[in-house]
């Protein structure tokens, strides 16, 4: 019988191995539970499920969460992010009293809101992100708050409505260096993001944006996008491991050291960033209540 060569079928895909310092907790306690009844009972949308955020048993169990609004799918596709894609349902009237009450239930002291993109929309969705700010702080004097925002294809009345209304923080994120932008977020623009920065500090905002690592980028690429930030008055800057959240996403490409994440930290000080958070773990909302205060004098 003649034999066949043995040929080594390729694999589809090679996977970096995900490091020792990116496990996380499996989320339980009571104080999870009550987060997790409280957003099912008021249909509310969390990024932290939507994102598949890794630290959302840490901060559930804290009773906090990252409320999204606006339903929870986005006109985007971006090659990063786990949150659907499609046609949006219509406009929830009433979802800003909903948020509005699920703080209160929860007795938070910072609330953390985000949203889709609603790019289908004439305001982008600027008048609910608006009538939500007000009923969060009708109904929560106390509470301060930080807004995920998205760009709103650089329609600029649309942003006004936001630093009219006036949060404690604003954060937009810029995601990636600007080489890798077109890859990442597809339908984003580099310096369309720092624009949105740059007109909500000179409306008065405290300012924030965020880049993950481990996509492709060099070190020197991240520290040009975090000079950036700072050179169109960002005030914060969170950096983090990207993690792809399924395999039809962008793949890993490395696994920062969490060392190297303290090296930027340093840099982005050193440049005049008034906070750096930074480590692999991070995300936009990951110690948001710190973030109203300087960090510059923290070890």
């Amino acid at each position: 019988m003649q034999e066949l060569p043995v040929i080594a079928a390729e694999p589809a895909t090679t996977r970096v191995k995900k490091p020792d310092w990116l496990r996380v907790k499996l989320p339980i306690g009571e104080n999870y539970k009550q987060v997790r009844n409280l957003v099912d009972t008021h249909k509310l949308h969390t990024i932290c499920e939507s994102g598949n955020c890794p630290n959302m048993g840490e901060c559930w169990g804290a009773g906090t969460a990252t409320f999204m609004i606006l339903g929870n799918i986005c006109t985007r596709s971006c090659g990063f992010c786990a949150v659907a894609t499609g046609r949006p349902e219509a406009v929830d009237f009433d979802e800003p009293q909903r948020v509005a009450e699920a703080i209160y239930l929860m007795k938070v002291k910072h609330a953390v809101i985000t949203s889709v993109d609603r790019d289908e929309l004439k305001d982008g969705g600027s008048i609910i992100w608006a009538n939500t700010i007000n009923a969060v702080r009708a109904l929560n004097p106390q509470t301060t708050m930080e807004t995920l925002i998205p760009d709103f294809r650089g329609q600029w009345e649309n942003l006004q409505r936001i630093i009219d209304v006036a949060p404690e923080i604003v954060s937009h994120n810029l995601e990636t260096v600007e080489r890798l932008t077109k890859q990442v977020r597809i339908q984003a623009k580099y310096h369309r993001s720092l624009e949105v920065i740059r007109r909500l500090k000179e409306g008065g905002m405290r300012t924030k944006s965020g880049i993950m690592l481990g996509l492709g980028e060099t070190k020197e690429e991240v520290v040009q996008a975090m000079q950036d930030l700072y050179d169109n008055g960002c005030d914060v800057v969170t950096l983090g491991q990207y993690l792809q959240p399924t395999p039809k996403h962008l793949p890993v490409v490395r696994f920062v050291h969490p060392d190297e994440f303290a090296e930027l930290r340093e840099i982005g000080y050193n440049m005049g960033l008034d906070y750096v958070e930074a480590g692999p773990l991070v995300r936009s909302s990951y110690h948001a209540e710190k973030h109203i205060f300087s960090g510059r004098n923290k070890g």
